[in-house]
């Protein structure tokens, strides 16, 4: 497997948080059974999250297409393909590849000018000649000044542009659970305010009880460990526990076939140690909680198994820790409510932040009441000024003298 494969397939964790794997029981052995080659299907695709999946997609799946590339592709270490020298490979594909490499930048790159155009149009912006080399500049995963082939540089940066959006990635979903965490933190305490004494003292004790509710669950395995996997083994595939047999478990598990664990298919591990902590149907279990212990567990077993850093797992990286003493006779496993997401300070500069926010806010809308004050007196100043001109016309209607013939407003024809 190559990296390149390695960035699609970890891509696929960038689903939405709401959704996840479950672990699907099985009977039997797949390894030791062959489907008639008309069943077997393709594993459906996740989208990868990123603005550019399709393009990132199909331009790894026409390279591998070419034998050449295909065999450099397998052949080179991944921080080789990291500093760009598998992209300088792209010189030696075939004509049809590379003709199919043209296009699909082609279609990538009105893509993008169409988008620049509708955002143009939507911020109205019409009148406006839009440049749009310069706006192209803020997509870096490909040569804007070069909007017809697709060259080496091209694969550099869609290369460099994928690695750094998933090395970000776990990054910015921990902040934003954070973010989710506090913001839950203070709320509660917000509506706290609004409660009397006895009100206030009668939430104190139904969080508490929903906190030590959701405390009492069995024990959790430590993910990656051999009592995590014997009991996925046993309770999700229906087998012996006393049969457990590493090369056996990752077969079962790998469910597209190509002999790595990629992200995806590691979270769906944990799934059995999650339904031990959280219950949709339990008011105290929050779901998206059960989503960043996912993460925390399938970074935690990456951290410890993925031994060239490709993020994917592979039958001999997985072997390997299958022998090591933290997988036989592991420390025990701190969940979510043994690790705050935040500390003290980070709750206090985010209410800060919140106070600045809410006094932006009052200000703007203490501003715009004083612009609407000021259009409700202009209004009723020009209601005055029309009051007065139809008397005086009025008066001027009722003056014989001023009629030097008929005078339509008085009547006379």
């Amino acid at each position: 497997m190559s990296y390149l494969k390695g960035l699609l397939a970890s891509c696929l964790v960038l689903a939405s948080v709401l959704s996840w794997v479950k672990a699907v029981p099985i009977s039997i052995d797949k390894t030791k059974v062959k489907l008639p080659e008309e069943t077997v299907k393709e594993p459906p695709q996740s989208d990868t999250g990123l603005h550019y999946d399709r393009y990132l997609r199909e331009v790894i799946d026409f390279l591998e297409k070419d034998q050449h590339f295909r065999e450099k592709l397998h052949n080179t270490d991944m921080e080789d393909i990291k500093l760009g020298k598998l992209a300088k490979e792209l010189d030696f594909v075939s004509h049809h590849v590379r003709t199919k490499l043209d296009e699909l930048k082609r279609q990538e790159v009105s893509r993008l000018r169409t988008l620049i155009k509708a955002k143009q149009d939507i911020e109205g912006g019409n009148d406006i000649a839009v440049d749009h080399q310069a706006l192209l500049k803020q997509f870096e995963y490909l040569n804007h000044m070069n909007p017809h082939t697709f060259e080496v540089e091209d694969l550099d940066r869609l290369i460099k542009s994928a690695t750094k959006d998933l090395e970000n990635y776990d990054k910015e979903r921990h902040e934003e659970f954070k973010r989710y965490e506090m913001t839950k933190e203070h709320e509660r305490q917000e509506h706290l305010k609004t409660l009397d004494e006895e009100g206030r003292r009668k939430e104190e004790e139904h969080y508490e009880e929903m906190k030590k509710k959701h405390a009492d669950h069995p024990k959790v395995n430590h993910p990656g460990s051999k009592d995590q996997l014997k009991e996925v083994w046993e309770e999700a595939d229906g087998l012996d526990p006393e049969d457990f047999d590493p090369k056996t478990f990752f077969n079962l598990h790998d469910t597209n076939g190509d002999g790595f664990f990629d992200e995806q298919e590691l979270e769906a591990l944990f799934t059995k140690e999650l339904e031990k902590i959280y219950d949709p149907t339990n008011e105290e279990d929050d779901m998206l909680e059960m989503e960043e212990e996912r993460l925390r567990m399938r970074e935690h077993v990456m951290n410890e198994v993925d031994s060239n850093k490709d993020r994917l797992v592979s039958l001999d990286e997985f072997l390997v820790a299958t022998k090591k003493k933290e997988f036989l006779e592991p420390d025990s496993w701190e969940t979510l409510e043994q690790n705050q997401a935040y500390t003290e300070e980070e709750m206090r500069e985010f209410e800060e932040q919140l106070a600045r926010q809410e006094e932006d806010l009052n200000l703007k809308a203490a501003d715009l009441q004083k612009q609407r004050e000021g259009l409700e007196q202009q209004q009723e100043q020009l209601n005055a000024q029309k009051i007065e001109l139809q008397q005086v016309t009025e008066l001027i209607c009722l003056v014989p003298s001023m009629i030097t013939c008929g005078h339509v407003c008085c009547g006379f024809n």
